[in-house]
């Protein structure tokens, strides 16, 4: 693909995107990536890490100290050009936390408000507004005053408005985060279904792990402002690059110790504190200054008939029902083990058994 086609398929282009607050503090620190036609790309990480004043920073409502800013094709804001496209002129919608509805009006009118300040005609209005409310099965409701309705539904309305004009581009704040569990991940299917059915480009912030791997195509971990790492969920979570990836985002267990010898077809031998020596994957060029490796508590296998690449002997110290799994805290040579296995065929607490782990599962961690 050459560069120009590589750009006509990015609707969102960030690069060395700085946004520093007054007092000098820096909140976004030289942030950089693309957001494909039709994807739905998550930033994810901890509060205080960037992320909400980056989608700002797209959206233009938090002004950059630096960088660029584009959106199919335009540049929107640009350090070095001296450009600032107001808010309102750069073709993005936003869903807010809060779901930002005005309860006095019905929800007709709040999904119409955008397009009414757009001075469409009542009859483009009509059709936008039905074709939204339709898409979130919320037509039924257009009389209903929005202070009438359950989170739930306020948030349908939310989304309704923000993709009744047909933005370029809808960028997402915890959107879901005021909802109680079972609503949340209800909404998290309607929602990434509604994404793929329309094709919607999307940025989408939130903290929750699950929530992000649930519903994107990509995810970006950030921190402290800056990105830690860019993958597909599955690879974000079986493949970390380093220490606060592994363990921010799902459960594992980090084990201490050195690499003993070279990588040989991306695995390499991974010596222990305790000598232990375990098979271990590469990710990424090997160093040699490596000291952790990530296991992930769904991998492991506990007393397992079949032995894998990697075999530790331990001693359950704790057993915690969480009704879909159960998680064991195994006392090892190396530490304490965590470990999640299905709800069946259950060990006691001070029972010795053997864990086992395959290599591609063990993850060497950037120095």
């Amino acid at each position: 693909m050459s560069g120009a086609e590589r750009q006509s398929e990015m609707r969102i282009e960030v690069g060395d995107l700085v946004v520093r607050y007054a007092g000098d503090v820096t909140a976004v620190n030289g942030v950089s990536f693309d957001v494909g036609r039709g994807e739905h790309v998550t930033l994810l990480g901890p509060s205080g890490c960037g992320k909400t004043t980056t989608l700002r920073a797209i959206a233009g409502l938090e002004p950059p100290s630096d960088g660029a800013i584009r959106i199919e094709g335009r540049t929107m804001y640009s350090s070095a050009e001296r450009i600032n496209v107001p808010a309102e002129r750069r073709g993005v919608s936003m869903v807010f936390q809060s779901y930002a509805g005005w309860p006095h009006m019905t929800v007709f009118d709040n999904v119409a408000y955008g397009l009414r300040v757009r001075r469409l005609s009542k009859a483009e209005i009509k059709d936008s507004v039905d074709r939204a409310l339709d898409l979130v099965q919320m037509r039924h409701l257009a009389d209903r005053p929005a202070s009438k309705l359950s989170g739930g539904q306020q948030q349908r309305v939310a989304l309704a408005r923000a993709i009744a004009f047909s933005p370029t581009v809808v960028l997402f704040d915890e959107p879901l985060s005021n909802l109680d569990a079972k609503l949340r991940a209800e909404m998290r299917v309607e929602l990434r279904d509604l994404q793929s059915r329309l094709g919607i480009t999307s940025v989408y912030v939130t903290h929750d792990q699950e929530e992000a791997l649930a519903i994107s195509d990509r995810v970006i971990v950030m921190n402290v402002g800056v990105i830690e790492q860019i993958g597909t969920p599955e690879g974000i979570y079986n493949r970390p690059r380093n220490r606060f990836v592994a363990d921010f985002v799902g459960s594992a267990n980090l084990i201490k110790g050195r690499v003993r010898g070279s990588a040989q077809d991306n695995r390499v031998a991974f010596e222990t504190v305790d000598g232990q020596v375990l098979n271990a994957t590469v990710p990424a060029a090997l160093t040699g200054s490596e000291t952790e490796v990530a296991v992930r508590t769904a991998y492991i296998a506990i007393d397992a008939a079949a032995p894998g690449d990697n075999q530790m002997p331990g001693t359950v110290r704790r057993r915690m029902f969480h009704g879909d799994f159960v998680q064991y805290v195994v006392d090892c040579p190396s530490g304490l083990i965590m470990v999640r296995s299905p709800p069946t065929n259950l060990i006691d607490e001070g029972a010795t058994v053997t864990l086992s782990f395959p290599a591609s599962s063990c993850v060497l961690l950037e120095a």
